[in-house]
């Protein structure tokens, strides 16, 4: 890059790091570095750029599916459905390997399903699971490192916030990115599970046998406390892949769902339904303020010529695709130590997806990598969520939870070279889909 750019592009990011150090809120720090670079390092009228872009982020439609899919994670949260997923699960699981310990990996998979949050995941089985295995003496560094890991799956398994998110500024299918997530995300629990039972195979002490029994007949009874997610995920993603709903229908038909079946459970009154609007707003809002801020600090870079910049500076280096992506994910784990996901996928996106795309790589498939990426960053101190939720649940330090989830870390690391090496993994489904 030429001198003058390189001076702006570390002033740009060089106040932006020192605004977040300081711990002014992510989406106050990027309207102010992006009112900044305008307003010093070109003649635009920064006031009037802010309001257009804030207006051309916000007036699109597919965003009225981030508050509904939002609230009915607070709904099912508050609706008794994780404890009956619990009930139903553990007369199949107790006599593996591992134990109930692959609790953890199922319910997450399936309340990923239906909440889209990775947080929220992470809490609600949290809540649940990690008692238990207390209560059961089963080893604390695997309860609660399979639970930061699997509690990830809340952004890569459909619906997922953040896809929505990736789809509407990458201009892509967010049906067909609800798609892409299903078998990478069965394929990233399948790895979870499988060190479980290497792990229980390897050393029993780690989930010591329970003395209750279950025979067929529990079993298949505890099969219709499945029900309400099964029903949930089918009338989600069901009308989406059929053609029956766009996805902000179908997360409206989600919200109606997850109501219906906390009023059978009887788990719904007026005050918790104004706590599951209230806490739906909070989270939108929260997210939208990042996604906002950072469509003017995009906007304000691509004045300045920063992305197009560094796009040609890593292409002159004549890396080959894989060596692309290897740099990409040493940058995103870097990153992922000091932001949010939403964050890294809003920023990033503008410089990424350009240098991706010209090496021959899917858009789609490149959401899916990168929301592995964000899912590391989960895990990773200091700007870990599921840490800071599992030590909300446990006490415990952060360091020490980081230190239990490191494992996990490594199988999303190969995971994500897995599906590099395979994109067809990713784009098998969304291929599917455009067939018919």
């Amino acid at each position: 890059m030429e001198t003058e750019l390189l001076f702006m592009t570390i002033i740009v990011f060089g106040v932006l790091f020192l605004l977040l150090s300081a711990g002014i809120w992510v989406g106050f720090s990027l309207f102010i570095v992006g009112f900044i670079g305008m307003t010093f390092f070109s003649s635009l009228p920064a006031g009037n750029n802010m309001a257009s872009s804030v207006w051309a982020t916000i007036e699109k439609w597919e965003y009225v599916a981030l508050p509904l899919f939002i609230l009915m994670g607070e709904i099912l949260y508050r609706s008794g459905i994780s404890e009956k997923l619990f009930k139903a699960l553990v007369p199949w699981l107790y006599r593996l390997p591992g134990g109930l310990l692959l609790m953890n990996i199922v319910s997450c998979t399936l309340f990923a399903a239906i909440s889209g949050s990775s947080a929220a995941t992470t809490a609600t089985v949290g809540r649940i699971t990690l008692a238990e295995f207390d209560k059961l003496g089963y080893d604390r560094s695997l309860s609660m490192g399979s639970l930061a890991g699997a509690g990830t799956l809340g952004f890569l398994i459909p619906p997922s916030l953040i896809m929505i998110v990736y789809a509407i500024l990458a201009e892509v299918s967010i049906g067909k990115m609800f798609a892409a997530g299903i078998l990478p995300g069965l394929l990233l629990a399948g790895i979870y599970s499988a060190y479980i039972i290497y792990r229980g195979i390897k050393n029993p002490e780690i989930a010591p046998r329970s003395q209750e029994s279950y025979s067929w007949t529990d079993r298949l009874i505890g099969l219709k406390d499945l029900a309400p997610t099964l029903v949930l995920i089918l009338m989600v993603l069901g009308s989406i892949y059929g053609g029956y709903a766009t996805p902000t229908e179908a997360a409206a038909l989600g919200v109606f769902g997850a109501l219906l079946f906390a009023v059978i459970n009887r788990q719904m009154t007026l005050k918790i339904f104004l706590e599951c609007l209230k806490g739906a707003v909070k989270t939108n809002a929260m997210i939208m303020l990042i996604v906002v801020g950072a469509g003017f600090l995009s906007r304000t870079m691509g004045f300045l010529g920063i992305p197009a910049a560094i796009t040609h500076s890593i292409i002159q280096m004549d890396l080959s695709p894989y060596m692309l992506m290897i740099l990409l994910g040493g940058f995103y784990i870097v990153l992922g130590c000091l932001l949010d996901g939403f964050s890294i996928v809003v920023m990033t996106l503008p410089i990424a997806l350009p240098m991706v795309t010209a090496a021959g790589f899917d858009p789609i498939w490149f959401g899916i990598y990168l929301i592995l990426m964000v899912e590391v960053s989960q895990i990773t101190p200091p700007v870990g969520f599921n840490l800071f939720v599992i030590q909300n649940l446990t006490g415990e330090p952060i360091m020490k939870i980081a230190g239990y989830a490191l494992p996990f870390f490594f199988l999303m690391l190969l995971t994500t070279a897995i599906l590099t090496i395979f994109p067809e993994i990713a784009l098998y489904l969304p291929e599917l889909m455009a067939a018919k």
